[in-house]
Order: structure tokens, then C-alpha cells, then sequence
């Protein structure tokens, strides 16, 4: 008995199996990637006639051929479900839910923007969105920011310069009188105040820094208003508390506040304050550069014997005591380190200080007028050439 090992004897059943054809062999190979490959093709045909579908009933245009201007109004503060309502109340997009969660999707819904816009219903969904995020309307709200520091004068010429105001003017009366906001208890105050006739503005210190929304047609009145109402919101009764405490007014602290502002930095706020109050209890002047430079106009950091001499109650050199009123717009910063001066350099009683480097701002403390003439006379060198670098660059 015989078997045959040749694999490819006919019919055999060799220990070898028989060879197959290649085209069958690379029809093997190719057959499960064409049946994939077709499958992904159907798929993505399906998809996209799915995503066609939803495209026209829901993305597409109302009306190509319709290109009428729709004049659409976005209030301030509205919410993203009130102007996707008003978007298809308005013949402008097939459903206001589509946009809504569109919108939500790519994180436009904070970035709408309010403002009068011209649309038509030739536009795509996803076009009339990317115009109300970008803010191509004519906006009905501005944001206005009030820097810390800034006196009236200040303000009246920022708001003019954001084509808010056409003129400083009508601002500055208002301020300077402060007659048309008595109805504020603050401001009748100080319309009483014994030092009322020497303010040079009634409401300075008054008009609270910080950012604020307003329409584009707001008049000076109306913005007043909202400045001196954060004033009452930031100046609340426990530091009304506070001032009684320490036998203050409101006035008075927003004034003392006012200068600690123009004097220092924040981290030494409630140093300077220290300083303030340790001599107000002494009954010495003050001698703020700040209060000399906010009447007379001067802007120099070493400040003239004629400077220091300027006849007015805003010279805390020449009169004890707290100026008439406040030299700016204070920060609650400010306004707390007024309140709360350092308890440390209280009972040091540090009575002095000046500024070191201009640059860093930094400030040199003193107990005694001989430590204080020493710190004088070591960084007075430094605050001329800092002078004379500004006056260089102010030259035309």
C-alpha cells in the first residue's frame, strides 16, 4: 500500500492542501474591505441626505430670493430664549428652539449682544448668529468704566471721549452745583456742610468707580444718577457704623479716603491712613502733595516752595484738617482703608512718609521729622529726574 504525497495530484487528498487561484485568493482579501468600504459609503449618503434634510427645515434661509431688511432689536439683558422667540416671531429663522440650542452648542449664548440690527431672511441660521455675536447692530447700551483716582474733570472727558457725551460742559455744572440730586441724603448733606462754598465740585468723590452699562443716550443726569447710586450701594451701613465709631462723617471719610487714593498704592493704603489719622488727633496738617496738586493743577512729583504755597483750603500745608471735600473718586479700597487704618502704625505713631523710587511707587515711613528729612533728602534726587523725563516726553 502506497499514498501519494504530491499536493497537487488530482482529486488527491495529500497531506498538502491544493493550491488556490490568486484571483480567488485577492477576492478573499478585497471582498470584506468592498462590503466596508460600501457600508461607509451608504452611511455616509444616509448622514448626509439626513443632514440635508435637517439643513433646509431647520438652517436654510427662509427666502433666498428675499432680501428685504428687517430692522431687529436686542434689548439689554434679554435672555437667549427671548431672542430666539423674537428671531422666528419675526420671520427670521424656521425654529427658535434649533437656534437656542445652536447657539448653546458653540457658546454663543453669552456672547449675543445687544443693539439694533439690520437682517433679512435670505440669511442662514447660522449667519444671522454670527452677526449677533459680532455686534455689527448699532448698540442701545455702552459699558462705561469710572477709574479709581479720577476726579469730575476726569470723568467728563473719558465720557466725551467714548462718544458718550458730545460735551464735558452740561457734566461738569451738574457736578460743580450737585443742587439737582438733593433728593440723595449724601448730597444734601454736603450741600449744608459748612465747607459746601469752598468745594470746587459739590459731587467729587461722590461718583463711585467701577463699570457700569448704560444706554448710548444717556444724558450726563441720568449717568450721575447711576454713579452716586453705587456710592450708597458701596458706603453701607456698617461703615456708616464704622465712621460713628470713629467720629466721622461720611464725608469726611470719603474725603480723607479721596487722598489716600492719590497718596499710595493698595498694599499701603491703610498705612497712609495711619499716618492721616495720627496727625488729624495731633491736630498737625495734614501736608498732602495730593490736595496742593488737585486745586492748583500742578502734576510735578517735587512739588515747589511756591507750590506749597498756594492760597487755597485744598492746601492741607497751609490749613489743619481735612480739605473742603474729597480731591477724587475714592475706591472701596480706599474708602475701608479710611475706616480701618493699621493699627500697627497707629500706635507707632508714624506721622510721616514719601515716596521712594517714582517708578514702583513705593513709600518710606517715619515717626520723626529727622527720620523723615533723611528719607527727603536721599530719594528727592530721584523724584527731579523723574521730573525732568516727564516733562521730555511731554515735549512736542
Amino acid at each position: 500500500m502506497s499514498f501519494s504525497l504530491d499536493p497537487s495530484s488530482p482529486g488527491g487528498d495529500g497531506l498538502f492542501p491544493r493550491k488556490i487561484p490568486w484571483g480567488r485568493l485577492l477576492w478573499r482579501v478585497l471582498r470584506p474591505v468592498l462590503i466596508a468600504l460600501c457600508a461607509v459609503l451608504l452611511t455616509a449618503g444616509l448622514a448626509m441626505g439626513v443632514w440635508n434634510g435637517i439643513e433646509r427645515r431647520y438652517f436654510a434661509a427662509m427666502d433666498t430670493a428675499d432680501p428685504t431688511e428687517i430692522t431687529f432689536q436686542i434689548r439689554s439683558g434679554a435672555s437667549l430664549t427671548r431672542v430666539a422667540n423674537d428671531l422666528e416671531a419675526a420671520g427670521l429663522i424656521r425654529s427658535s428652539s434649533v437656534f437656542k440650542y445652536y447657539a448653546d452648542f458653540l457658546g454663543y449664548g453669552q456672547k449675543i449682544q445687544s443693539g439694533d440690527y439690520v437682517l433679512t431672511r435670505s440669511l442662514t441660521l447660522p449667519e444671522i448668529a454670527d452677526r449677533l455675536t459680532t455686534g455689527d447692530g448699532n448698540p442701545i447700551v455702552r459699558t462705561i468704566t469710572v477709574i479709581p483716582g479720577w476726579t469730575v474733570r476726569d470723568i467728563a472727558s473719558y465720557l466725551v471721549g467714548a462718544g458718550q457725551l458730545d460735551s464735558a460742559d452740561p457734566f461738569l455744572a451738574l457736578c460743580r452745583s450737585g443742587t439737582d440730586f438733593k433728593e440723595y441724603y449724601y448730597v444734601s448733606d454736603v450741600l449744608s456742610a459748612p465747607t459746601s462754598a469752598s468745594r470746587l465740585y459739590k459731587l467729587e468723590g461722590y461718583l463711585m468707580p467701577d463699570t457700569y452699562e448704560v444706554y448710548t443716550s444717556a444724558g450726563p443726569e441720568e449717568i450721575i444718577r447711576k454713579l452716586l447710586s453705587q456710592t450708597e450701594a458701596v458706603f453701607n451701613d456698617s461703615m456708616h457704623q464704622r465712621a460713628e465709631e470713629i467720629g466721622m462723617t461720611m464725608d469726611q471719610v470719603l474725603t480723607l479716603a479721596s487722598i489716600i487714593e492719590k497718596e499710595a498704592r493698595n498694599d499701603d493704603f491703610a498705612r497712609v491712613s495711619a499716618v492721616f489719622h495720627n496727625r488729624l488727633k495731633l491736630g498737625m496738617s495734614l501736608g498732602s502733595d495730593a490736595t496742593v496738586k488737585y486745586v492748583s493743577g500742578v502734576t510735578r512729583l517735587s512739588l515747589t516752595d511756591a507750590d506749597l504755597s498756594y492760597a487755597s483750603p485744598y492746601n492741607t500745608y497751609l490749613y489743619r484738617g481735612l480739605p473742603p471735600g474729597p480731591i477724587c473718586a475714592p475706591s472701596p479700597a480706599a474708602i475701608q482703608a479710611a475706616l480701618y487704618p493699621d493699627t500697627s502704625f497707629v500706635q507707632g505713631q508714624y506721622l510721616y512718609f514719601c515716596t521712594k523710587e517714582p517708578d514702583s511707587g513705593s513709600l518710606a515711613f517715619a515717626r520723626t521729622l529727622e527720620e523723615h528729612n533723611r528719607n527727603v533728602a536721599l530719594y528727592a534726587p530721584l523724584w527731579q529726574a523723574y521730573d525732568r523725563e516727564q516733562a521730555e516726553k511731554a515735549r512736542p
